[in-house]
């Protein structure tokens, strides 16, 4: 009540939109999509979860960029609506979707199998797909959800196209992070459900999101001299839907304090579209890029090569891999 009170005041609530305006102009990065004039005619790109939130954004850009697009979205219903909205929006008919979930690896390898049969190349593959705080539960193929969502998921259905990205080079792969990856330790046995007791609701998310960040990494390295780029990106506090398993008192109180201070969806897709496209990122690769576009240094539990191949190794295990690169 005081708040309102305060803001009922004519001089107070002028200080109040100020104040407003001046949190949401900072939260405008360095790097605007608007001005790189980088063309996709030509270029392939697939997007995961692309019918909302940062996925749909990076999509709507590579198509304003005339990139032959690829919705992998799980809704078919919403996949339908994103892709009309960005062909309406952009005037490029050439966006098309598929439908992929990656918490399922059977749905992962049958979206591979489709590319690798249709597409005679892949130049952009971002593993945006993801979301957090998901209840605790064990896939019917045996995979804690999470971990299989936003790990596994994306994990194996890079392996699946990376020798076509090889052919198609120069290629670029982009891993959606998240600053969140700090909190987040390795664990293999949390890939199968186990040694969750004491975890708290979100430390699934912050330790998937660290595993994208070591695989970016690791993939890097093992790609090194192909012409494919791997990186991971940090988008921000960014308001979206990933959070729809929250409680909605949470939600809302998100919503309200994001207003001022977290990211809409069009800017926390900066340092995806940035990665994927800029005359600045060519090149670079094995990187975690934060959401200004500036390389930085990920947390010291991203950074142990011992851990690291472990990681690898058991990932490889979970989604019964062969072939992988550097093999």
């Amino acid at each position: 009540m005081g708040l309102l009170c305060l803001l009922s005041h004519p001089i107070w609530f002028l200080c109040f939109l100020v104040l407003a305006v001046v949190l949401r102009m900072q939260r405008k990065g360095r790097w605007d999509p608007k001005k790189c004039r980088i063309d996709l005619t030509g270029k392939t790109a697939i997007v995961t979860g692309a019918n909302t939130g940062i996925g749909k954004c990076v999509a709507m850009d590579f198509a304003r960029r005339n990139g032959r697009v690829i919705l992998a979205c799980r809704s078919r219903e919403r996949g339908q609506k994103a892709l009309e909205d960005i062909q309406r929006e952009t005037g490029n008919q050439k966006v098309f979707l598929e439908i992929l979930d990656t918490s399922s690896m059977a749905s992962v390898r049958a979206f591979a199998d489709r590319i690798l049969r249709n597409e005679k190349k892949v130049d952009i593959l971002v593993n945006n797909a993801g979301a957090s705080g998901m209840p605790f539960s064990i896939t019917s193929e045996g995979l804690e959800v999470t971990y299989a969502t936003n790990h596994l998921g994306p994990f194996l259905l890079t392996n699946l196209l990376v020798d076509l990205m090889k052919r198609s080079a120069p290629s670029r792969i982009i891993f959606l992070g998240s600053f969140m990856h700090n909190r987040g330790y390795i664990d293999t046995t949390h890939l199968y459900g186990k040694n969750l007791e004491k975890m708290k609701f979100n430390d699934a998310y912050n330790c998937t999101k660290l595993m994208n960040t070591i695989c970016a990494k690791e993939l890097a390295e093992r790609l090194k001299g192909t012409g494919v780029t791997v990186n991971s990106v940090n988008p921000g506090i960014v308001m979206t839907d990933a959070m729809r398993y929250y409680s909605f008192l949470f939600r809302a109180i998100f919503n309200v304090i994001g207003f001022f201070f977290f990211k809409t969806a069009e800017e926390g897709a900066v340092s995806t579209i940035f990665s994927a496209v800029s005359e600045e990122a060519e090149g670079v690769t094995g990187k975690y890029i934060d959401s200004d576009c500036l390389i930085e240094l990920p947390s010291e539990n991203s950074r142990d090569p011992a851990v690291n191949k472990k990681l690898w190794e058991a990932s490889e295990a979970a989604t019964n891999l062969t072939g992988a690169p550097g093999k």
